[in-house]
């Protein structure tokens, strides 16, 4: 495969944009680093293109995982992006699929972004928040909403950099499954909720 320079530079150019606007804005964003291959391919795994067809990604960052979203969507799927950074939201629109939907909008809005596109229940939430970061009610306020968003038997995917933090899906969603990805830099972990499981 020939070497192509100005897909190098793009790729530069996103990575330094995705370092600035999480040093600038750490406590929106949570991390200084994007999410590597193996974090990507985990957060992923649990899609099934013939049944999840409406899926939600909270806090998109740069869009290094809506990409691989959208490779394991159908192609008559919809994936609605939350992302409130707006220069971040400009980086994501190099992504060219029409089943994206950009929201340059905070997660605790999905629903009133849902309604206007006549959707009230959908098949999955993958989702890079913070939450370690952000005011505990605001935290409570979105992890309620995935619940009641999300239809019986959907999956709601976090991950996060600790794995004590698990207690807090298994308290809202009554069940958690834990996958460490050592591979990642940091390593991390990618917490499953199944909605509606005990």
């Amino acid at each position: 495969m020939l070497w192509n320079s100005s897909d190098f530079k793009n790729d530069v150019l996103k990575k330094v944009k995705f370092l600035w606007q999480s040093i600038r804005n750490f406590k929106e964003m949570g991390t200084v680093v994007r999410s590597g291959p193996a974090m990507c391919r985990k957060m992923v795994q649990n899609i099934h293109p013939e049944t999840d067809l409406n899926i939600i990604e909270l806090g998109a960052g740069d869009g290094v995982i809506t990409r691989y979203i959208l490779s394991k969507m159908a192609p008559e799927g919809k994936l609605f992006v939350f992302e409130i950074n707006p220069e971040l939201c400009e980086v994501i629109t190099d992504i060219q699929d029409s089943r994206m939907i950009l929201i340059n909008d905070g997660a605790q809005n999905m629903a009133i972004h849902l309604q206007k596109h006549g959707i009230e229940k959908v098949d999955m939430i993958i989702s890079a928040l913070p939450f370690l970061v952000l005011p505990d009610d605001l935290t409570q306020e979105i992890l309620q909403l995935c619940k009641s968003t999300l239809k019986s038997g959907g999956y709601f995917i976090q991950m996060h950099y600790i794995k004590s933090i698990s207690k807090m899906y298994k308290t809202i969603f009554g069940n958690v499954h834990t996958s460490y990805v050592p591979l990642n830099i940091p390593p991390g972990y990618v917490f499953s909720c199944k909605n509606g499981e005990i």
